[in-house]
């Protein structure tokens, strides 16, 4: 099992409390698995991201444990984390784009990168610029600026940064916003084709879009308030999904060839609940159309089929 999580919690500290954005996920991810991870905005997938790398300053490293091949590690503890990240853990952070130092060439940033790390950039300028071909781009880009770049050139050329190392997990955090249709769907494919190579091992693909994440994923995770609700292969999540948020979610996605005039879209009624104060039970129940009494208990989050999990009472 290349990634196991363990009751994670993570919170955000502010003036007004502590928001819960990462309340208690417990899920696994397979050596050469590709997950992907979905929900609304605010439900916390981007904080779980985050949280395996140890980003982000104002998070709170509240309970939980996080193992990758057997290996405990220090997410409590940034300065404890740089000896994992880019090498064994590393990131596409969202707005990658604008991820790249303005005032250094690509390459001249790389190199001071790789040196900050131990590593000889000379050695390692032959495997750099065969992976800058293998998403389309020529080496001359290493004596670029950012500037000189396209978005989705810029995107491409921090996913080869990312993974120069081959990393053990990949964190890639809405990496195709932004970008216009047929550039997404070439950097989506540049990733399974990095886990096919063997650059990366196992991938998280945080992402608001399940239509694309279909494509690429072996299994998708869906989160919901700090809260993880159904977990489960990509086919039956689309397909045959048991969380009622997950059905509603999938609902509310256009479909090829159906005209919408004679079928209205629907969103979700109501709104999330907010995480300083999140209620008790189903954090779902004041939006779910099959809530009842039990509820207002928390359910576990439970294999119901084979890899399939879901927190709801009505399918456990």
């Amino acid at each position: 099992m290349a990634l196991k999580v363990d009751n994670l919690r993570v919170y955000y500290r502010t003036l007004r409390g502590d928001v819960r954005a990462l309340d208690g996920a417990t899920f696994t991810v397979a050596d050469g698995e590709i997950m992907g991870l979905a929900g609304e905005s605010g439900c916390g997938k981007s904080t779980l991201g985050k949280s395996l790398v140890r980003l982000d300053g104002r998070m709170k490293h509240v309970g939980g444990t996080v193992e990758l091949d057997g290996q405990v590690l220090p997410i409590a503890d940034a300065q404890a984390m740089n000896a994992f990240r880019f090498k064994t853990v590393s990131v596409i952070p969202q707005y990658a784009m604008s991820a790249l130092n303005p005032t250094r060439k690509i390459g001249k940033m790389i190199s001071e990168l790789l040196t900050s790390r131990g590593f000889d950039y000379a050695a390692i300028r032959p495997e750099l610029e065969r992976r800058l071909r293998l998403v389309g781009l020529a080496k001359e880009v290493l004596d670029n600026y950012p500037i000189e770049l396209s978005g989705g050139m810029k995107q491409r050329v921090v996913m080869v940064l990312s993974t120069l190392l081959d990393p053990r997990l990949l964190i890639a955090d809405e990496v195709t916003s932004a970008l216009d249709v047929s550039t997404q769907r070439a950097v989506a494919e540049a990733l399974v084709e990095f886990r096919d190579r063997g650059f990366v091992t196992s991938m998280i693909v945080v992402t608001h879009d399940i239509s694309l994440v279909y494509q690429i994923a072996d299994t998708i995770m869906v989160m919901y308030a700090g809260k993880l609700a159904e977990k489960a292969p990509a086919e039956a999540v689309v397909n045959a999904p048991l969380h009622p948020y997950t059905q509603m979610l999938i609902s509310s996605l256009p479909e090829v060839g159906v005209r919408h005039a004679d079928k209205p879209l629907t969103g979700i009624p109501g709104r999330p609940p907010g995480l300083l104060k999140p209620p008790a039970g189903c954090r779902f129940r004041a939006r779910c159309p099959y809530a009842f009494d039990k509820c207002a208990q928390e359910p576990p989050f439970v294999e119901v089929d084979d890899e399939h999990y879901v927190a709801c009472w009505k399918v456990a």
